[in-house]
């Protein structure tokens, strides 16, 4: 029981850390970028100027592009915390 209490505290730890951390994602070298936390909840978009004149449908996919790379970061960085804390498989 006290193994499953251990496991239960360093996993609430684990996520307390991990929702206090940022990462950027981006598209289209820079000219999208998305900053999500890592629960992955989108805290800021921002869109370069010169993007805003062209084709609606480039924009979407350049947003689209831009948090799926956050979402890797984020996994990234997951994965690094769980390994150093022990809690890695």
């Amino acid at each position: 029981m006290a193994f499953k209490n251990e496991l239960f505290e360093q996993m609430q730890d684990l996520q307390a850390r991990l929702e206090n951390k940022e990462v950027r994602g981006e598209a289209g070298t820079g000219l999208v970028a998305v900053v999500m936390n890592c629960k992955g909840d989108v805290k800021s978009v921002k869109i370069a100027k010169e993007l805003l004149a062209d084709n609606v449908e480039i924009l979407e996919d350049l947003i689209v592009a831009a948090m799926g790379d956050a979402k890797k970061k984020i996994e990234v960085l997951f994965g690094d915390i769980l390994s150093k804390s022990g809690l890695g498989m």
